[in-house]
């Protein structure tokens, strides 16, 4: 069972682990370099800061998202104001991003700033139900602060590894004008590339975790605050479906969109693998009887359990699985506001 309280638990275990081991990281790399660890740290509060300062300009750049007028869609501002109101949070403003996939997600600096971005794709290939829904799990995420914490949890793996680049760039231009391999700086800064890469790694691992873990309250929190989870869980299915689809690459931020899109089209392509053994009646298609069997199987995969480490996202299959035990205990009368969490 988990509550909110635990969910900001959950939100600082990772942020301190990542704290302590880039603390040790540059002191490290600072005692190999034999280089001030003062600076080092300025350094990564300085990095932090402009990715926190900038992050939004790029964002709105990278996806050339236009902001829509007062009046321009009564339906979509209306849904989003009542669900804001219920939710106890600003209103976030509202942008259209020209893209024909199925995708939205929140960004911004603070959660009274908060942008919600929905695609072209999204509106016109889901009905309403379904876009309230996932109007419903991008409220979560401002809600719960969520974009403010990975922004600035993210910018950490990043810094690991362009240092690790840079540094074993540094290390070979070294070694080229030395003529020699190994000893003095190009050692020193070989040793840095590893020990930065090795913290990349698990930094990540520790930021990705806490990405997942966020998917999963944002949905229960749509489930809630719209009263109903087949409405996401409908739209997830549309959402993964469609992304898969798509020939164009994932986009870089692909921790802020409900569905990751490369998530997405591996989750297909293993469905459709296994097809023959999820086909129980053998005719060729897969019903929602044999789609949830085989949902629950993929569930239990140990390689998948494994691959998703490194994943932004929770697999689809579970995020549904997820959101029909909401239902079922929405069905008996005993869920409450208390137990919005209680299935994560």
């Amino acid at each position: 069972m988990a509550s909110l309280a635990q969910l900001r638990v959950a939100m600082i275990i990772p942020i301190m682990l990542v704290a302590i081991i880039f603390t040790a990281f540059l002191a490290t790399i600072m005692y190999i370099l034999r280089l001030s660890f003062i600076w080092a740290f300025i350094l990564a509060l300085f990095f932090i800061l402009i990715e926190y300062l900038i992050g939004p300009a790029i964002v709105r750049a990278s996806t050339r998202l236009r902001y829509l007028k007062a009046g321009e869609n009564p339906w979509l501002e209306s849904t989003v104001s009542n669900l804001a109101q219920k939710s106890g949070i600003p209103t976030p403003k509202l942008a259209i991003v020209p893209n024909p996939t199925p995708n939205a997600f929140v960004f911004g600096r603070t959660s009274g700033d908060a942008t919600l971005a929905v695609h072209e794709g999204l509106l016109r290939n889901l009905n309403k139900d379904e876009v309230k829904g996932v109007i419903g799990h991008e409220l979560g995420h401002v809600k719960h602060k969520d974009f403010l914490v990975m922004t600035a949890l993210s910018a950490l793996p990043l810094l690991a590894y362009l240092i690790s680049r840079g540094t074993m760039e540094a290390a070979w231009i070294s070694g080229r004008a030395r003529r020699k391999k190994g000893g003095g700086l190009g050692a020193a800064l070989v040793a840095v590339a590893a020990v930065s890469y090795v913290v990349y790694i698990v930094s990540l691992l520790l930021v990705m975790r806490l990405s997942r873990l966020r998917e999963h309250y944002a949905d229960a929190y749509s489930a809630y605050v719209t009263e109903s989870p087949r409405q996401l869980e409908s739209a997830l299915t549309k959402i993964t479906y469609g992304l898969s689809l798509s020939p164009a690459p994932p986009h870089g931020a692909r921790t802020l969109y409900i569905c990751d899109q490369a998530l997405a089209r591996l989750e297909c392509q293993n469905i459709v693998s296994r097809k023959e053994e999820y086909d129980l009646d053998r005719d060729g298609v897969l019903d929602e009887k044999e789609l949830e069997l085989a949902m629950e199987k993929e569930a239990k995969s140990r390689w998948l359990t494994i691959n998703r480490w490194f994943q932004t996202h929770p697999a689809t299959f579970q995020r549904i699985l997820l959101l029909r035990e909401i239902e079922n205990e929405m069905a008996t009368g005993t869920y409450s506001e208390k137990r919005v969490y209680a299935r994560i």
